[in-house]
């Protein structure tokens, strides 16, 4: 298992496939985009597959969620996925995108073996979604969410970042938009991982903004907290139910007792928090010949060391080297 010092076992592998993207999310990075990690350092697919199955049957993963950058733009996403599904014992497989390009591969991604997808969708304004990703793509992300239900790639869940501003005031009209055509909405509060490092706490619209923002036109009740788990959202049911609008706290209300999650970067970095300041190299490892005894190894060392929690409110916290972009949702 991927055990650490907390007692906190990580079933849960975030995989990102690229660091390039295309959108550039002003939460995420600059509108002139970032330097690209050079394609030698990129994992191949060779090596993506064999880490992942050391991950599903030496330490166990349960649930493997490719990420990017935006991961419909990787070579070989559908060869990976397939590979992962054929595992035994079979993890759930799962994509997180901006849904740009899913109107194609929405039905190759399902054959091969994904489970479910989360794409990223902010806004319903084209003027917005222009001003917040710096591309007219809204109509693209439309067209893929449409196809990934066609595709049997359910629940299709829907990730929102609301920015003070810009489209603070679409929280209502997003969940509204979710319940008529059954996509699963979670607002999650906008974090310190922006490569140009602009992020300020109080410029956040926080959890209890945007349930004080629901609440003004919906009646919420709250899941237990026994209900949630390790699940980052906490779950709220919408007028009575049976829909359900989630909430991920990550600044306010954090989780980090119970995580489950580790990461991996395209590079081959394992990281044991999404905000953690140190890596652990298997890419390095892999390719000066280690033995799957020793990535197994090395893999273990990594989880053990995990912090207690992200310390975004410590006075001290610094935000990561590497931006989400180059992380890994």
């Amino acid at each position: 298992m991927l055990e650490d010092a907390y007692g906190r076992i990580a079933t849960d592998l975030r995989v990102s496939l690229t660091d390039r993207c295309n959108l550039r999310c002003s939460y995420c990075m600059p509108p002139e985009g970032l330097d690209w990690l050079p394609r030698p350092e990129l994992l191949t697919t060779d090596e993506v597959v064999r880490l992942v199955r050391l991950a599903v049957t030496r330490l166990g993963v349960t649930e493997v969620r490719f990420t990017g950058g935006e991961p419909l733009l990787r070579r070989g996403l559908t060869d990976i996925v397939a590979a992962t599904a054929e595992l035994r014992p079979r993890p759930q497989v799962s994509l997180t995108t901006n849904a740009i390009g899913l109107s194609r591969l929405a039905s190759p991604l399902a054959e091969a073996g994904l489970d479910r997808i989360n794409v990223s969708l902010d806004t319903l304004r084209p003027e917005v979604f222009v001003k917040l990703a710096h591309r007219d793509r809204l109509p693209d992300v439309l067209a893929g969410l449409e196809a990934a239900v066609a595709a049997g790639l359910m629940p299709v869940k829907i990730n929102a970042v609301l920015m003070r501003g810009i489209n603070d005031d679409e929280a209502p009209a997003l969940l509204r938009f979710g319940m008529e055509r059954g996509y699963q909405i979670r607002f999650i509060e906008q974090m310190p991982l922006d490569a140009q490092h602009g992020w300020r706490r109080d410029d956040m619209v926080t959890a209890d903004e945007i349930l004080g923002m629901l609440s003004a036109e919906f009646t919420l009740e709250a899941e237990t907290s026994e209900e949630r788990g390790s699940a980052p959202a906490e779950l709220f049911t919408v007028d009575g139910g049976p829909y359900q609008v989630g909430v991920i706290g990550s600044v306010t209300r954090p989780f980090c007792g119970a995580c489950d999650r580790v990461r991996l970067t395209a590079d081959g970095q394992v990281r044991n928090c999404l905000f953690a300041r140190e890596e652990s190299d298997l890419r390095g490892a892999m390719r000066d010949g280690a033995d799957d005894d020793e990535l197994v190894r090395r893999w273990r060392a990594a989880v053990a060391s995990k912090l207690p929690g992200h310390g975004i409110d410590d006075p001290g916290f610094l935000q990561p080297a590497r931006p989400m972009s180059a992380i890994g949702g």
